[in-house]
């Protein structure tokens, strides 16, 4: 199978702070996330419930997504999560991991 990449947005709660990265396994880093392995602003935050994110072809791809949805406003944030996931579940269970 080949490679996927991910540009994904994380959130502390509903409306809450906003995280966006870009991975090359989405589970391997969500559970990184979760878990609180690298000690940064997601672990500080408590920025952890996957709510949005994009699967891709290409590392470029991902890293060029990734820069773009970053420097949105946060109401076109809201709007891109709202649109997959209104209710602001949290998608990681829904992953094949």
């Amino acid at each position: 199978m080949d490679q996927m990449f991910a540009v994904y947005i994380l959130a502390s709660r509903p409306y809450g702070t906003l995280y966006c990265g870009h991975t090359d396994d989405l589970p391997r880093r969500v559970w990184e996330h979760k878990e609180k392995v690298h000690k940064g602003f997601t672990a500080k935050y408590g920025v952890n419930r996957l709510v949005w994110y994009e699967m891709g072809d290409t590392r470029e791809g991902a890293f060029a997504r990734e820069r773009q949805v970053k420097k949105w406003n946060r109401a076109w944030k809201i709007e891109l999560i709202e649109a997959l996931n209104p209710g602001w579940a949290d998608l990681y269970e829904t992953l094949n991991c």
